[in-house]
């Protein structure tokens, strides 16, 4: 892997400071520019650093960042997986873009990695600076994908009941409340189960990822529903995913109401592949950075 010059940066989203990373291609000149998130709990040393870093391999200028509430990025509570909230900071994300040196404003796209593919996907329905679009093993769930994940209507009800309570104390002057993001142990953290990726320090157990998950997230989470936006985004997208990682139906739905440009490409292997496996983000990312050349020449 060669080597990427970076550049740390900050910028403002709601009055909130958010932390980045530039990564810098090595060719000369105003080039184009890609923001790039990860999935739900993510900072950006984990899968948004790494399409980064291929993204600047490929020639365009590449803005990992950590959300508000997240990594190194203000914003309280902390944790807090709010859509709303994300798709306002990925907003702020192209405008800092737009507004590099080094960046063609012109040329901007936006490539969103699992559970950011909705995020990323919902700004570029109303944001037409974004020119092009790449959705990386995407995690698009609507309510009848939610009830079939998460256990069923009761099963959500409970979750969307317990965050609701936990977000009336908070609003009275309580602490957030949380549970592990990941845990093999806890049957209430967010993630359930022998998620390597997230429990492994040589893969996603990154010392700035706080394995933690604002309980009064599930009823922003369970009621996301990113499908609306397909209809509305006419930058050229092209979704990138495998009938073994997560929801494929997701991408399917949301590929079929998409009325611009659109391609839906499958692939093998797992979503954590998708990842840090080096030849599944090598095949990924390739066809993004592929589909960014076409699209935002």
């Amino acid at each position: 892997m060669s080597a990427v010059p970076t550049d740390r940066v900050g910028f403002e989203s709601d009055g909130e400071t958010l932390v980045g990373t530039v990564y810098r291609p090595a060719q000369r000149g105003l080039r184009p520019g890609i923001v790039v998130t990860g999935s739900w709990t993510t900072v950006k040393e984990q899968k948004a650093a790494t399409y980064a870093r291929r993204m600047a391999e490929a020639g365009f200028v590449a803005l990992a960042f950590d959300f508000t509430g997240f990594g190194e990025s203000g914003g309280r509570p902390r944790q807090l997986e709010s859509p709303a909230r994300k798709i306002g900071d990925i907003h702020s994300a192209i405008s800092f873009l737009a507004r590099h040196p080094l960046v063609d404003p012109g040329r901007i796209g936006a490539l969103g990695i699992c559970a950011s593919s909705g995020y990323t996907a919902v700004n570029a329905a109303d944001d037409s600076r974004v020119r092009s679009l790449a959705l990386i093993a995407p995690w698009l769930h609507d309510a009848a994908l939610v009830q079939e994940i998460y256990g069923g209507a009761d099963e959500v009800r409970r979750k969307t009941e317990l965050g609701l309570a936990a977000l009336a104390a908070y609003e009275n002057g309580a602490d957030a409340r949380y549970v592990p993001a990941v845990s093999t142990t806890d049957s209430e953290a967010a993630m359930f189960g022998p998620f390597d990726y997230y429990l492994d320090e040589k893969r996603g157990a990154v010392p700035s990822w706080d394995n933690r998950f604002a309980v009064m997230s599930w009823p922003q989470w369970l009621t996301f529903d990113p499908h609306p936006a397909a209809a509305r985004i006419k930058a050229p997208t092209v979704l990138v995913h495998s009938r073994d990682g997560a929801i494929p139906h997701g991408a399917e739905l949301f590929h079929s109401a998409l009325t611009g440009p659109k391609r839906l490409i499958w692939t093998s292997g797992t979503q954590f592949d998708f990842y840090d496996q080096d030849a599944k983000v090598d095949e990924a990312a390739g066809i993004a950075a592929r589909h960014f050349a076409k699209t935002l020449a």
